[in-house]
Protein backbone atom coordinates (compact mmCIF):
# COMPACT_ATOMS: atom_id res chain seq x y z
CA UNK A 1 0.00 0.00 0.00
CA UNK A 2 1.34 3.39 -0.98
CA UNK A 3 1.30 6.04 1.71
CA UNK A 4 1.61 9.76 1.14
CA UNK A 5 3.03 12.14 3.73
CA UNK A 6 0.61 14.93 4.58
CA UNK A 7 1.41 18.49 3.54
CA UNK A 8 1.76 20.22 6.88
CA UNK A 9 3.16 23.60 5.79
CA UNK A 10 1.10 26.51 4.47
CA UNK A 11 0.94 26.89 0.70
CA UNK A 12 -0.44 30.03 -0.89
CA UNK A 13 -3.65 29.60 -2.89
CA UNK A 14 -2.05 31.83 -5.51
CA UNK A 15 0.49 29.05 -6.02
CA UNK A 16 -1.84 26.06 -5.76
CA UNK A 17 -5.12 27.28 -7.29
CA UNK A 18 -5.02 30.56 -9.16
CA UNK A 19 -1.99 32.03 -10.90
CA UNK A 20 -0.72 30.56 -14.15
CA UNK A 21 2.53 28.66 -14.50
CA UNK A 22 3.97 31.53 -16.53
CA UNK A 23 3.34 34.16 -13.85
CA UNK A 24 4.40 31.83 -11.07
CA UNK A 25 7.62 31.24 -12.97
CA UNK A 26 8.38 34.96 -13.15
CA UNK A 27 8.09 35.32 -9.37
CA UNK A 28 9.79 32.03 -8.49
CA UNK A 29 12.91 31.93 -6.35
CA UNK A 30 14.82 30.46 -9.26
CA UNK A 31 13.90 33.35 -11.59
CA UNK A 32 14.73 35.92 -8.91
CA UNK A 33 18.11 34.46 -8.06
CA UNK A 34 19.13 33.80 -11.66
CA UNK A 35 18.24 37.46 -12.30
CA UNK A 36 20.66 38.40 -9.52
CA UNK A 37 23.33 36.35 -11.28
CA UNK A 38 22.58 38.15 -14.54
CA UNK A 39 23.20 41.42 -12.69
CA UNK A 40 26.55 40.18 -11.36
CA UNK A 41 27.51 38.91 -14.82
CA UNK A 42 26.64 42.23 -16.51
CA UNK A 43 28.50 44.15 -13.81
CA UNK A 44 31.63 41.98 -14.13
CA UNK A 45 31.60 42.04 -17.93
CA UNK A 46 31.17 45.83 -18.08
CA UNK A 47 34.03 46.21 -15.59
CA UNK A 48 36.17 43.79 -17.59
CA UNK A 49 35.57 45.71 -20.82
CA UNK A 50 36.63 48.93 -19.11
CA UNK A 51 39.73 47.28 -17.54
CA UNK A 52 38.44 47.77 -14.00
CA UNK A 53 39.64 44.45 -12.57
CA UNK A 54 37.63 41.40 -13.65
CA UNK A 55 39.16 39.13 -16.27
CA UNK A 56 37.55 37.25 -19.16
CA UNK A 57 38.14 33.99 -17.26
CA UNK A 58 36.24 35.32 -14.23
CA UNK A 59 33.39 36.61 -16.37
CA UNK A 60 33.03 33.24 -18.08
CA UNK A 61 33.10 31.46 -14.72
CA UNK A 62 30.04 33.46 -13.67
CA UNK A 63 28.33 32.92 -17.04
CA UNK A 64 28.65 29.14 -16.70
CA UNK A 65 26.76 29.23 -13.38
CA UNK A 66 23.80 31.44 -14.32
CA UNK A 67 21.21 28.66 -14.01
CA UNK A 68 22.90 26.19 -11.66
CA UNK A 69 21.95 27.66 -8.31
CA UNK A 70 22.53 25.50 -5.23
CA UNK A 71 19.44 26.64 -3.33
CA UNK A 72 20.20 24.43 -0.33
CA UNK A 73 23.64 25.96 0.04
CA UNK A 74 22.20 29.46 -0.36
CA UNK A 75 19.68 28.84 2.42
CA UNK A 76 22.45 27.60 4.67
CA UNK A 77 24.55 30.69 3.97
CA UNK A 78 21.58 32.95 4.69
CA UNK A 79 20.86 31.28 8.04
CA UNK A 80 24.48 31.95 8.98
CA UNK A 81 24.88 35.44 7.49
CA UNK A 82 21.32 36.79 7.94
CA UNK A 83 21.69 38.55 4.59
CA UNK A 84 20.08 37.17 1.45
CA UNK A 85 22.23 38.94 -1.14
CA UNK A 86 25.49 38.06 0.56
CA UNK A 87 24.28 34.47 0.92
CA UNK A 88 24.01 34.28 -2.85
CA UNK A 89 27.34 36.05 -3.34
CA UNK A 90 28.91 33.25 -1.31
CA UNK A 91 26.90 30.57 -3.10
CA UNK A 92 28.00 31.85 -6.51
CA UNK A 93 31.56 32.15 -5.26
CA UNK A 94 31.47 28.51 -4.12
CA UNK A 95 30.30 27.44 -7.57
CA UNK A 96 32.57 29.78 -9.52
CA UNK A 97 35.69 30.02 -7.33
CA UNK A 98 37.71 31.64 -10.10
CA UNK A 99 35.36 34.64 -9.92
CA UNK A 100 34.93 34.79 -6.15
CA UNK A 101 37.22 37.80 -5.72
CA UNK A 102 35.33 40.07 -8.13
CA UNK A 103 31.67 39.10 -7.60
CA UNK A 104 29.66 42.16 -6.47
CA UNK A 105 32.69 44.42 -6.98
CA UNK A 106 31.79 48.03 -6.07
CA UNK A 107 28.13 47.17 -5.61
CA UNK A 108 25.68 47.41 -2.76
CA UNK A 109 22.80 44.99 -2.30
CA UNK A 110 20.26 47.23 -4.02
CA UNK A 111 22.43 47.50 -7.11
CA UNK A 112 21.49 43.84 -7.42
CA UNK A 113 17.98 43.67 -5.97
CA UNK A 114 16.48 46.83 -7.47
CA UNK A 115 17.80 46.14 -10.95
CA UNK A 116 16.65 42.53 -10.81
CA UNK A 117 13.25 43.69 -9.56
CA UNK A 118 12.93 45.90 -12.63
CA UNK A 119 13.65 42.92 -14.88
CA UNK A 120 11.01 40.81 -13.11
CA UNK A 121 8.46 43.61 -13.12
CA UNK A 122 8.99 44.16 -16.84
CA UNK A 123 8.32 40.49 -17.52
CA UNK A 124 5.26 40.46 -15.25
CA UNK A 125 3.80 43.66 -16.74
CA UNK A 126 4.34 42.28 -20.24
CA UNK A 127 2.46 39.08 -19.37
CA UNK A 128 -0.32 41.09 -17.69
CA UNK A 129 -0.72 43.21 -20.82
CA UNK A 130 -1.06 40.05 -22.88
CA UNK A 131 -3.70 38.70 -20.48
CA UNK A 132 -5.70 41.93 -20.75
CA UNK A 133 -5.45 41.95 -24.54
CA UNK A 134 -6.79 38.39 -24.71
CA UNK A 135 -9.85 39.30 -22.63
CA UNK A 136 -10.48 42.35 -24.84
CA UNK A 137 -10.18 40.22 -27.98
CA UNK A 138 -12.71 37.71 -26.67
CA UNK A 139 -15.11 40.40 -25.55
CA UNK A 140 -14.84 41.97 -29.00
CA UNK A 141 -15.80 38.67 -30.60
CA UNK A 142 -18.71 38.28 -28.19
CA UNK A 143 -19.90 41.85 -28.79
CA UNK A 144 -19.93 41.37 -32.55
CA UNK A 145 -21.80 38.06 -32.29
CA UNK A 146 -24.55 39.60 -30.13
CA UNK A 147 -24.62 43.18 -31.42
CA UNK A 148 -28.23 42.86 -32.62
CA UNK A 149 -29.90 41.10 -29.67
CA UNK A 150 -31.94 43.62 -27.63
CA UNK A 151 -32.03 43.22 -23.86
CA UNK A 152 -33.25 45.28 -20.97
CA UNK A 153 -30.90 48.02 -19.85
CA UNK A 154 -30.56 48.93 -16.19
CA UNK A 155 -29.74 52.06 -14.24
CA UNK A 156 -29.76 51.80 -10.44
CA UNK A 157 -30.42 48.11 -11.24
CA UNK A 158 -33.92 49.20 -12.24
CA UNK A 159 -35.33 48.74 -15.75
CA UNK A 160 -34.16 51.44 -18.15
CA UNK A 161 -33.89 51.90 -21.91
CA UNK A 162 -33.00 48.77 -23.88
CA UNK A 163 -29.48 48.04 -25.04
CA UNK A 164 -28.13 45.02 -26.89
CA UNK A 165 -26.16 42.14 -25.39
CA UNK A 166 -23.20 43.02 -27.62
CA UNK A 167 -23.32 46.72 -26.78
CA UNK A 168 -23.19 45.90 -23.06
CA UNK A 169 -20.08 43.79 -23.67
CA UNK A 170 -18.31 46.81 -25.20
CA UNK A 171 -18.67 48.58 -21.84
CA UNK A 172 -16.74 45.75 -20.22
CA UNK A 173 -14.16 45.68 -23.00
CA UNK A 174 -13.67 49.43 -22.76
CA UNK A 175 -12.72 49.17 -19.08
CA UNK A 176 -10.24 46.42 -19.88
CA UNK A 177 -8.83 48.65 -22.65
CA UNK A 178 -8.33 51.48 -20.15
CA UNK A 179 -6.56 49.00 -17.85
CA UNK A 180 -4.37 47.81 -20.72
CA UNK A 181 -3.35 51.39 -21.49
CA UNK A 182 -2.41 51.79 -17.81
CA UNK A 183 -0.23 48.68 -17.84
CA UNK A 184 1.37 49.70 -21.13
CA UNK A 185 2.19 53.12 -19.68
CA UNK A 186 3.98 51.41 -16.79
CA UNK A 187 5.92 49.25 -19.23
CA UNK A 188 7.00 52.39 -21.07
CA UNK A 189 8.04 54.06 -17.81
CA UNK A 190 9.89 51.30 -15.98
CA UNK A 191 13.56 52.09 -15.28
CA UNK A 192 16.63 50.36 -13.96
CA UNK A 193 18.18 51.73 -10.79
CA UNK A 194 21.57 51.49 -12.43
CA UNK A 195 24.89 51.34 -10.53
CA UNK A 196 24.55 53.81 -7.67
CA UNK A 197 26.10 52.30 -4.54
CA UNK A 198 25.03 52.56 -0.91
CA UNK A 199 23.21 55.92 -0.92
CA UNK A 200 22.85 56.52 -4.63
CA UNK A 201 25.87 58.82 -5.00
CA UNK A 202 27.97 56.32 -7.02
CA UNK A 203 30.88 56.97 -4.63
CA UNK A 204 32.10 53.36 -4.71
CA UNK A 205 32.05 53.26 -8.51
CA UNK A 206 33.76 56.63 -8.71
CA UNK A 207 36.54 55.20 -6.53
CA UNK A 208 36.69 52.06 -8.70
CA UNK A 209 37.05 54.29 -11.75
CA UNK A 210 39.81 56.33 -10.00
CA UNK A 211 37.74 59.52 -9.96
CA UNK A 212 36.79 59.41 -13.66
CA UNK A 213 33.12 60.41 -13.72
CA UNK A 214 32.81 59.82 -17.46
CA UNK A 215 33.99 56.24 -16.97
CA UNK A 216 31.34 55.74 -14.26
CA UNK A 217 28.73 56.73 -16.84
CA UNK A 218 30.23 54.39 -19.44
CA UNK A 219 30.25 51.56 -16.90
CA UNK A 220 26.60 52.10 -16.00
CA UNK A 221 25.44 52.42 -19.60
CA UNK A 222 27.32 49.30 -20.67
CA UNK A 223 25.87 47.44 -17.67
CA UNK A 224 22.36 48.34 -18.83
CA UNK A 225 23.10 47.34 -22.43
CA UNK A 226 24.38 43.94 -21.32
CA UNK A 227 21.04 43.38 -19.58
CA UNK A 228 19.25 44.20 -22.83
CA UNK A 229 18.03 47.48 -21.37
CA UNK A 230 18.13 50.93 -23.07
CA UNK A 231 20.81 52.97 -21.34
CA UNK A 232 18.57 56.06 -21.38
CA UNK A 233 15.92 54.34 -19.22
CA UNK A 234 17.63 54.58 -15.83
CA UNK A 235 16.55 56.61 -12.83
CA UNK A 236 18.44 59.91 -12.88
CA UNK A 237 18.83 59.95 -9.09
CA UNK A 238 18.10 57.39 -6.37
CA UNK A 239 18.67 56.79 -2.71
CA UNK A 240 19.74 53.31 -1.76
CA UNK A 241 16.73 51.97 -3.69
CA UNK A 242 14.80 53.12 -6.71
CA UNK A 243 11.91 55.41 -5.65
CA UNK A 244 9.27 53.28 -3.95
CA UNK A 245 6.63 55.61 -5.31
CA UNK A 246 7.15 53.65 -8.52
CA UNK A 247 5.75 50.58 -6.76
CA UNK A 248 2.70 52.65 -5.79
CA UNK A 249 2.18 53.64 -9.41
CA UNK A 250 2.62 50.07 -10.62
CA UNK A 251 0.26 48.52 -8.08
CA UNK A 252 -2.25 51.29 -8.78
CA UNK A 253 -2.26 50.23 -12.43
CA UNK A 254 -2.75 46.60 -11.42
CA UNK A 255 -5.64 47.70 -9.20
CA UNK A 256 -7.26 49.50 -12.13
CA UNK A 257 -7.04 46.26 -14.09
CA UNK A 258 -8.57 44.48 -11.09
CA UNK A 259 -11.42 47.01 -11.11
CA UNK A 260 -12.19 46.12 -14.72
CA UNK A 261 -12.27 42.44 -13.74
CA UNK A 262 -14.55 43.13 -10.79
CA UNK A 263 -17.00 45.23 -12.83
CA UNK A 264 -17.28 42.69 -15.66
CA UNK A 265 -17.52 39.65 -13.39
CA UNK A 266 -20.11 41.31 -11.15
CA UNK A 267 -22.28 42.26 -14.14
CA UNK A 268 -22.13 38.70 -15.41
CA UNK A 269 -23.12 37.41 -11.98
CA UNK A 270 -26.17 39.71 -11.98
CA UNK A 271 -27.16 38.60 -15.47
CA UNK A 272 -26.79 34.95 -14.47
CA UNK A 273 -29.37 35.62 -11.77
CA UNK A 274 -31.68 37.07 -14.43
CA UNK A 275 -31.17 33.95 -16.59
CA UNK A 276 -29.88 36.01 -19.52
CA UNK A 277 -26.29 34.68 -19.35
CA UNK A 278 -24.40 31.73 -17.92
CA UNK A 279 -20.74 31.03 -17.39
CA UNK A 280 -19.29 28.12 -19.29
CA UNK A 281 -19.72 24.92 -17.30
CA UNK A 282 -18.41 21.37 -17.57
CA UNK A 283 -20.80 18.42 -17.59
CA UNK A 284 -19.57 17.12 -14.22
CA UNK A 285 -19.32 20.53 -12.55
CA UNK A 286 -21.14 20.81 -9.21
CA UNK A 287 -22.73 24.09 -8.21
CA UNK A 288 -23.75 23.23 -4.66
CA UNK A 289 -23.12 20.31 -2.32
CA UNK A 290 -26.68 20.63 -0.98
CA UNK A 291 -28.73 21.87 -3.97
CA UNK A 292 -28.13 19.68 -7.02
CA UNK A 293 -29.94 22.03 -9.43
CA UNK A 294 -27.63 24.97 -8.75
CA UNK A 295 -25.45 26.43 -11.47
CA UNK A 296 -23.60 29.16 -9.64
CA UNK A 297 -21.34 31.76 -11.32
CA UNK A 298 -18.40 30.32 -9.40
CA UNK A 299 -15.71 31.49 -11.80
CA UNK A 300 -16.83 35.10 -11.76
CA UNK A 301 -17.12 34.90 -7.99
CA UNK A 302 -13.52 33.74 -7.81
CA UNK A 303 -12.43 36.53 -10.15
CA UNK A 304 -14.15 39.20 -8.07
CA UNK A 305 -12.54 37.84 -4.90
CA UNK A 306 -9.07 37.90 -6.44
CA UNK A 307 -9.68 41.36 -7.89
CA UNK A 308 -10.71 42.70 -4.50
CA UNK A 309 -7.48 41.31 -3.04
CA UNK A 310 -5.39 43.12 -5.68
CA UNK A 311 -7.19 46.39 -5.00
CA UNK A 312 -6.50 46.05 -1.28
CA UNK A 313 -2.74 45.76 -1.87
CA UNK A 314 -2.40 49.27 -3.29
CA UNK A 315 -2.51 50.74 0.20
CA UNK A 316 0.61 48.76 1.12
CA UNK A 317 2.51 50.43 -1.70
CA UNK A 318 1.25 53.88 -0.72
CA UNK A 319 2.28 53.33 2.90
CA UNK A 320 5.71 52.05 1.89
CA UNK A 321 6.39 54.92 -0.52
CA UNK A 322 5.39 57.54 2.04
CA UNK A 323 7.44 56.11 4.92
CA UNK A 324 10.86 55.74 3.29
CA UNK A 325 13.18 57.73 5.56
CA UNK A 326 15.78 59.88 3.87
CA UNK A 327 17.95 57.65 1.62
CA UNK A 328 16.23 54.40 2.66
CA UNK A 329 14.77 52.33 5.48
CA UNK A 330 14.47 48.55 5.43
CA UNK A 331 10.81 48.22 6.40
CA UNK A 332 9.95 48.18 2.71
CA UNK A 333 11.57 44.82 2.09
CA UNK A 334 9.33 42.38 3.96
CA UNK A 335 6.20 44.13 2.67
CA UNK A 336 7.31 44.25 -0.98
CA UNK A 337 8.24 40.55 -0.95
CA UNK A 338 4.51 39.91 -0.45
CA UNK A 339 2.58 42.77 -1.98
CA UNK A 340 4.25 43.05 -5.38
CA UNK A 341 4.41 39.37 -6.42
CA UNK A 342 0.99 38.60 -4.94
CA UNK A 343 -0.64 41.52 -6.74
CA UNK A 344 0.64 40.17 -10.04
CA UNK A 345 -0.21 36.56 -9.18
CA UNK A 346 -3.75 37.35 -8.04
CA UNK A 347 -4.49 39.57 -11.04
CA UNK A 348 -3.09 36.90 -13.35
CA UNK A 349 -5.43 34.32 -11.84
CA UNK A 350 -8.40 36.67 -12.20
CA UNK A 351 -7.58 37.44 -15.84
CA UNK A 352 -7.17 33.75 -16.65
CA UNK A 353 -10.67 33.17 -15.22
CA UNK A 354 -12.13 36.08 -17.18
CA UNK A 355 -10.61 34.91 -20.46
CA UNK A 356 -12.21 31.52 -19.87
CA UNK A 357 -15.59 33.04 -18.95
CA UNK A 358 -15.96 35.61 -21.72
CA UNK A 359 -14.68 33.10 -24.26
CA UNK A 360 -17.51 30.71 -23.40
CA UNK A 361 -20.42 32.88 -22.22
CA UNK A 362 -23.82 31.31 -22.84
CA UNK A 363 -26.58 33.71 -23.93
CA UNK A 364 -30.31 32.97 -23.54
CA UNK A 365 -32.10 35.07 -26.19
CA UNK A 366 -35.60 33.96 -25.13
CA UNK A 367 -35.01 35.09 -21.54
CA UNK A 368 -33.69 38.41 -22.80
CA UNK A 369 -36.77 38.85 -24.97
CA UNK A 370 -39.22 37.83 -22.26
CA UNK A 371 -37.85 40.31 -19.72
CA UNK A 372 -37.70 43.08 -22.27
CA UNK A 373 -41.22 42.38 -23.51
CA UNK A 374 -42.58 42.57 -19.98
CA UNK A 375 -41.06 46.03 -19.51
CA UNK A 376 -41.52 47.48 -22.99
CA UNK A 377 -44.92 49.05 -22.31
CA UNK A 378 -43.38 51.10 -19.50
CA UNK A 379 -40.34 51.96 -21.60
CA UNK A 380 -42.53 53.15 -24.47
CA UNK A 381 -44.60 55.60 -22.40
CA UNK A 382 -42.63 58.67 -23.53
CA UNK A 383 -43.14 57.77 -27.19
CA UNK A 384 -46.86 57.14 -26.53
CA UNK A 385 -47.18 60.51 -24.83
CA UNK A 386 -45.50 62.30 -27.74
CA UNK A 387 -47.73 60.49 -30.24
CA UNK A 388 -50.84 61.61 -28.32
CA UNK A 389 -49.58 65.21 -28.28
CA UNK A 390 -49.01 65.01 -32.05
CA UNK A 391 -52.71 64.14 -32.39
CA UNK A 392 -53.75 67.20 -30.38
CA UNK A 393 -53.64 66.09 -26.75
CA UNK A 394 -52.35 68.35 -23.99
CA UNK A 395 -48.88 67.17 -22.96
CA UNK A 396 -49.48 67.51 -19.22
CA UNK A 397 -52.86 65.76 -19.40
CA UNK A 398 -51.32 62.90 -21.41
CA UNK A 399 -48.46 62.61 -18.90
CA UNK A 400 -50.86 62.39 -15.95
CA UNK A 401 -53.09 59.80 -17.56
CA UNK A 402 -50.14 57.60 -18.54
CA UNK A 403 -48.68 57.96 -15.05
CA UNK A 404 -51.94 56.83 -13.47
CA UNK A 405 -52.32 53.83 -15.79
CA UNK A 406 -48.64 52.89 -15.36
CA UNK A 407 -48.90 52.94 -11.57
CA UNK A 408 -51.94 50.67 -11.72
CA UNK A 409 -50.25 48.27 -14.13
CA UNK A 410 -47.09 48.21 -11.97
CA UNK A 411 -49.15 47.35 -8.91
CA UNK A 412 -50.75 44.51 -10.84
CA UNK A 413 -47.31 43.17 -11.86
CA UNK A 414 -45.61 43.58 -8.47
CA UNK A 415 -48.51 43.11 -6.10
CA UNK A 416 -50.44 40.36 -7.86
CA UNK A 417 -47.76 38.69 -10.01
CA UNK A 418 -49.99 39.27 -13.05
CA UNK A 419 -48.92 40.20 -16.60
CA UNK A 420 -48.31 43.81 -17.54
CA UNK A 421 -51.63 45.20 -18.87
CA UNK A 422 -50.56 48.82 -19.42
CA UNK A 423 -51.21 48.74 -23.17
CA UNK A 424 -54.70 47.36 -22.65
CA UNK A 425 -55.43 50.18 -20.19
CA UNK A 426 -54.18 52.79 -22.65
CA UNK A 427 -56.17 51.32 -25.54
CA UNK A 428 -59.30 51.73 -23.45
CA UNK A 429 -58.52 55.38 -22.70
CA UNK A 430 -60.05 57.72 -25.26
CA UNK A 431 -56.96 59.94 -25.38
CA UNK A 432 -54.87 57.04 -26.74
CA UNK A 433 -57.43 54.80 -28.41
CA UNK A 434 -56.55 55.85 -31.96
CA UNK A 435 -52.79 55.36 -31.59
CA UNK A 436 -50.93 52.55 -33.36
CA UNK A 437 -49.49 50.43 -30.56
CA UNK A 438 -47.87 47.83 -32.84
CA UNK A 439 -44.49 49.57 -32.77
CA UNK A 440 -44.43 49.55 -28.98
CA UNK A 441 -43.55 45.85 -28.91
CA UNK A 442 -40.69 46.27 -31.38
CA UNK A 443 -37.66 46.45 -29.12
CA UNK A 444 -35.42 47.30 -32.05
CA UNK A 445 -36.70 50.85 -32.22
CA UNK A 446 -35.54 51.58 -28.68
CA UNK A 447 -31.88 50.47 -28.88
CA UNK A 448 -30.60 53.68 -30.43
CA UNK A 449 -27.22 53.26 -32.15
CA UNK A 450 -26.18 50.10 -30.33
CA UNK A 451 -25.21 48.26 -33.52
CA UNK A 452 -23.13 51.11 -34.89
CA UNK A 453 -21.46 51.65 -31.53
CA UNK A 454 -20.43 47.99 -31.32
CA UNK A 455 -18.99 48.12 -34.84
CA UNK A 456 -17.16 51.37 -34.14
CA UNK A 457 -15.71 50.15 -30.85
CA UNK A 458 -14.46 46.89 -32.32
CA UNK A 459 -12.95 48.75 -35.28
CA UNK A 460 -11.29 51.58 -33.35
CA UNK A 461 -10.36 49.91 -30.05
CA UNK A 462 -10.36 46.12 -30.32
CA UNK A 463 -8.76 45.72 -33.73
CA UNK A 464 -5.63 47.81 -32.96
CA UNK A 465 -5.15 45.76 -29.78
CA UNK A 466 -5.52 42.58 -31.82
CA UNK A 467 -2.81 43.80 -34.17
CA UNK A 468 -0.41 44.66 -31.33
CA UNK A 469 -0.92 41.36 -29.50
CA UNK A 470 -1.68 39.04 -32.39
CA UNK A 471 0.78 36.30 -31.44
CA UNK A 472 -0.50 36.06 -27.84
CA UNK A 473 -4.27 35.92 -28.42
CA UNK A 474 -4.59 32.27 -29.38
CA UNK A 475 -3.38 30.76 -26.11
CA UNK A 476 -5.94 29.07 -23.89
CA UNK A 477 -6.32 30.29 -20.32
CA UNK A 478 -5.01 28.08 -17.56
CA UNK A 479 -8.06 27.34 -15.39
CA UNK A 480 -6.64 25.19 -12.62
CA UNK A 481 -9.75 24.49 -10.50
Amino acid sequence: MTSHAPIVGYRSALETRNASAAMRGIWSDHRRFTSWRRIWLALAQAQMELSLGPTQQQVEAIRRQLETIDHVAAEAHERRLRHDVMAHVHTLGDQAPAARAIIHLGATSQDVVCNADALLQHAALTLTAQRLARVIDRLGTFATAWRDLPCLGFTHFQPAQPVTVGRRATLWAQEFAVALAEVESRLAGIRLRGLRGATGTQASFLALCKGDAAMVDRLEHRFAELLGWPSDRLWLVTGQTYPRIWDAQMLSSLAIAACSVHKCATDIRLLCNLHELDEPSESDQIGSSAMPYKRNPMRCERATGLARFVISLVHNAYDTASTQWLERTLDDSSNRRLSIPEAFLALDGALEVMANVVGGLVVYPHSCKARLTAELPFLATEDIMLAAVAQGADRQDAHERIRTHARAAAHRVKGEGAPNDLLDRLRQDGMFATLDFSKVLDAGQFIGRCREQVDGFVRDVVEPIRVRYDSELGSEPELRV
